[in-house]
């Protein structure tokens, strides 16, 4: 399989923190349509369309499917018959914390936990090693030093490069650099929520990011589709929403919130763009956001997101616009 000789001019990539790290400035997320119900083929010209287009992170957690695990067996299929040869030129992460099997030791933060997890999501991708490997989320019974140490052994035993956390705020996040900074481990990345419907990084943890030199990878950009302008005429037969089983319901679409959906895509259009490239673009304005996390279920959504690079400035003008219907 050959890519693009010219992927690498095609997408802007900034530094992680204050590490050597350097990410794409849109990484795609495999939490949706590569598990086990996911057209295989489709999920095969995502990546491959992807890193053709520069993108050269992956992002996975051992619970993505469905079923849980799934859509590491799926990506660990792709990855060895597609990008043989390319391991150097991914930057792949997975993460560990909400239940992945039954009993005590399958979800939250123990030592036991965090490591089995590592070494199962190995065996599924049929890897060596990953990037990054995350702790999903904060665990309220298990001793930060204890959870942090988990991700210590795991880097210095060579199964990642490099450790991060998701979901935490910003006094954890703080407590965790300085655990993982007396242990003389990386810890490089946060990945939290973030878009224009949900702000409270901006406060809480972004200060305490840019204080300690982590890199930001927010998830949820679009609001899980909601920023695009697919809602915008109802709701589609085979949109997220339309799903009894998935994590969007036809409640998360308030007329409140469609006003503003409807309110920010004329402001899109005013710039030549979609709503999901507005989107997008807000999210990678702020100075902390090393990259953001998008997810597709086609090739021609992640073109779209892609082409919102052509355009990443926002004029103050646009900025207050945006603010005034937001507020």
């Amino acid at each position: 399989m050959s890519f693009s000789e010219n992927r690498y001019s095609q997408i802007p990539y900034r530094r992680c923190g204050d590490s050597g790290l350097m990410l794409p400035i849109l990484s795609l997320g495999l939490w949706h349509n590569f598990g086990g119900k996911a057209d295989l083929d489709n999920a095969r010209d995502i990546l491959r369309t992807a890193f053709n287009h520069g993108i050269t992170h992956f992002d996975l957690a051992n619970n993505y499917g469905p079923p849980p695990g799934s859509a590491e067996e799926n990506f660990g299929k792709i990855l060895h018959s597609d990008f043989k040869g390319y391991r150097d030129e991914l930057i792949i992460s997975t993460k560990a914390g909400y239940r992945m099997w039954d009993g005590p030791y399958g979800e939250w933060g123990s030592r036991k936990y965090l490591i089995s997890s590592i070494d199962q999501s190995l065996k599924r991708m049929n890897l060596d090693y990953v990037d990054v490997f995350y702790h999903h989320r904060p665990d309220p019974d298990t001793p930060l030093e204890e959870s942090m140490m988990a991700l210590d052994q795991i880097v210095r035993s060579g199964k990642a490069l490099y450790a991060g956390i998701s979901n935490y705020g910003g006094e954890k996040t703080r407590q965790a650099k300085h655990i993982l900074a007396e242990l003389g481990t990386p810890f490089i990345i946060h990945q939290p929520m973030y878009n224009m419907f949900v702000r409270g990084p901006e406060e809480d943890l972004f200060p305490v990011l840019k204080e300690e030199g982590i890199g930001c990878i927010p998830f949820s950009p679009l609001s899980q589709g909601l920023l695009t302008n697919k809602y915008i005429g109802g709701i589609p037969e085979k949109s997220r929403i339309a799903d009894p089983d998935g994590f969007l319901q036809e409640n998360d679409l308030t007329q409140e919130k469609l006003d503003k959906i409807i309110a920010l895509n004329e402001v899109a259009e005013k710039r030549g763009q979609s709503l999901a490239q507005l989107a997008l673009v807000w999210v990678l304005r702020n100075e902390v956001v090393t990259s953001a996390l998008i997810g597709v279920s086609k090739k021609e959504q992640l073109l779209d997101n892609i082409a919102a690079l052509d355009n990443l400035e926002l004029t103050e003008e646009e900025q207050n616009q945006i603010e005034s219907i937001l507020n």
